[in-house]
């Protein structure tokens, strides 16, 4: 049987549980793509994919399908490749932006968010908390030199725009500009993590995380985890002020949700909230967005 060792370190039940699981994954690139397989090869046995994008030869060298898939849509690359580890497995593959297939939301047991547009985040971030859906985000440094991933459970703990604005302010991290303010993640002028992701090893460091921090949920183990948050560094970084991290090493945070979070909180049933843009949270958490992330596609390359 092709479950047997799964089956072993994880019981049969456990098994048979992630069997009847379906994940969405946005945005099916060189974190996301990885995180869809690997869950797959873990036994989860439900996924809907979501990505505008195309695989070209510039891809193959940051993405777990190869050049015999360059010119195919992502999402059928991807869903091809699960089949390839799990012949039973049910796919349903959306080509096209997030925004245009909101419905593919709908009866997940947890979104994987693969994109690097604060925008779109903050878009999944509203639709995720109407549906109580949980999500795991992830993101990784300019030139691959550390990332983060986090589980986001609705109203039980931060919303993704009160962890960004928190997680942001409150690390002394990974380069503090002349003016004080935090450049965490390397925001760039589109609101996006810089596309300078170094080599697929360091990114699937970092999608490796996010996907065994959605097994862990899906199986219900992840009250062990230390925190909410996991930063990782693929180099020498100073995450907390004075403390430098070494390589390959790892630090643990429990950002906690905001009272007044204009998604989230209890000023977002303000009337005023209400009718607050997407420019107006992103400034909230520090964020600067501008038209062309608005046009940004949905998946990493």
């Amino acid at each position: 049987m092709m479950w047997d060792r799964v089956a072993r370190l994880i019981g049969d039940s456990n098994l048979e549980k992630l069997a009847r699981k379906t994940v969405g994954v946005v945005g099916v690139g060189s974190g996301g793509g990885f995180v869809a397989q690997s869950l797959a090869m873990s036994g989860v046995g439900g996924f809907v994919l979501v990505d505008d994008d195309t695989l070209e030869a510039h891809n193959v060298v940051r993405h777990v399908a190869d050049h015999r898939a360059v010119g195919q849509p992502k999402v059928d690359v991807v869903a091809e490749l699960i089949r390839q580890r799990n012949p039973d497995a049910r796919i349903e593959t959306h080509r096209g932006r997030i925004e245009a297939h909101m419905d593919a939301l709908n009866g997940l047991d947890l979104l994987i968010v693969g994109v690097d547009g604060e925008q779109v985040k903050y878009i999944l971030n509203e639709s995720c908390l109407a549906r109580h859906l949980p999500a795991v985000y992830a993101g990784v440094y300019e030139r691959g030199e550390g990332g983060d991933a986090v589980l986001i459970r609705p109203y039980d703990g931060p919303c993704y725009a009160c962890w960004a604005a928190e997680l942001r302010e409150g690390l002394q991290a990974i380069g503090q500009d002349d003016g004080g303010a935090l450049d965490y993640g390397m925001i760039g002028a589109e609101g996006t993590l810089e596309a300078e992701p170094g080599l697929w090893l360091h990114v699937v460091r970092v999608a490796s995380a996010q996907a065994d921090i959605a097994l862990r949920y899906l199986l219900g183990t992840d009250g062990d985890l230390p925190g909410n948050t996991v930063i990782l560094a693929n180099t020498a970084l100073e995450i907390i002020e004075g403390t430098q991290t070494p390589p390959y090493g790892a630090v643990w945070v429990d950002v906690q949700r905001d009272p007044g979070c204009l998604v989230c909180g209890a000023t977002s049933r303000d009337e005023s909230a209400a009718q607050m843009s997407l420019d107006d949270l992103a400034q909230h958490a520090g964020i600067e967005i501008n038209a062309t992330d608005a046009d940004e596609s949905a998946g990493a390359s």
